[in-house]
């Protein structure tokens, strides 16, 4: 099978993950702290159900995969076919009633990414890609009473940016760059670019895969944070790697661009002593 054939299988996975969350939504829900007196890592009930959900669909419909997910741990992971998932990515903007938070399902084929979605089930936007194309799929709600309308799709392409200095620069926060010399070079990077914002969490990779923002940069990620991303990042025709411009599938220090020229003075800058 190729990653085209999952792609329905993936709706339904954001179908379901997306009917356990959006109730938990700018409820008065509650949030644990994972870290245990480090830096506050919240999970919520509603993290958990969706995972569970996810995990129930894929173990009823391929037995013989395996998955990764940020709340339940590994399955199977040297499976030909791993499923990695991150049921609510940004689970800070989630439990501050902020949307720019979302659910990541990616695929893996023999260790790489070959499908990854970035479901806004609030927005009602799923972004979806291949490696080698990338869209965004919305849906958009009618006036009135009326039903919504039917789920529209747009190709997403990423735009040229010559350099840092032209560039739009996203990080979830310099705070979560704990390192002080990976802060430092964040900071190069940054007091270098036209314009920097905070608190994107996934959605400033779909962002710079859309064409709005050009360099995002982070740190200490895990590959539930990632792996559904770079298929996105790719498909729209960005780079997505580590610092050191190895594989970014395995998390670490990321660096993703929509342009290869922004994407050297990025790494250059990142990794200058």
């Amino acid at each position: 099978m190729t990653a085209v054939d999952f792609a329905s299988f993936v709706e339904r996975l954001a179908q379901v993950s997306g009917d356990v969350i959006l109730p938990f939504f700018r409820s008065a829900i509650g949030a644990e702290d994972k870290s245990r007196g480090g830096v506050f890592d919240p999970v919520t009930e509603a993290d958990r159900g969706a995972e569970a959900a996810m995990r129930r669909l894929i173990g009823q419909t391929f037995p013989a995969h395996g998955v990764i997910g940020e709340e339940y741990g590994v399955d199977r992971p040297d499976a030909e076919y791993v499923w990695v998932l991150d049921p609510i990515d940004g689970t800070k903007s989630f439990i501050s009633g902020m949307p720019t938070w979302g659910t990541l399902i990616g695929l893996m084929h023999n260790g790489r990414p070959v499908y990854g979605m970035m479901a806004q089930p609030f927005t009602r936007e799923r972004f979806t890609g291949d490696g080698k194309r990338a869209r965004l799929r919305t849906l958009a709600v009618s006036r009135g009473d009326a039903p919504p309308s039917d789920w529209t799709t747009r190709a997403l392409r990423t735009r040229p940016c010559a350099s840092i200095a032209e560039a739009t620069l996203s990080t979830t926060h310099p705070a979560l760059i704990r390192d002080p010399a990976d802060r430092a070079a964040f900071h190069r990077v940054e007091a270098q670019a036209r314009l920097s914002r905070y608190g994107g969490d996934c959605y400033g990779y779909c962002a710079l895969a859309a064409g709005f923002i050009d360099v995002v940069i982070e740190t200490n990620l895990k590959p539930h944070d990632v792996v559904a991303l770079v298929p996105i990042v790719e498909g729209a025709g960005g780079i997505m790697t580590t610092w050191e411009g190895d594989e970014a599938s395995k998390g670490g220090r990321i660096v993703a661009a929509g342009d290869r020229r922004v994407y050297e003075e990025a790494r250059a800058l990142l990794t200058s002593v």
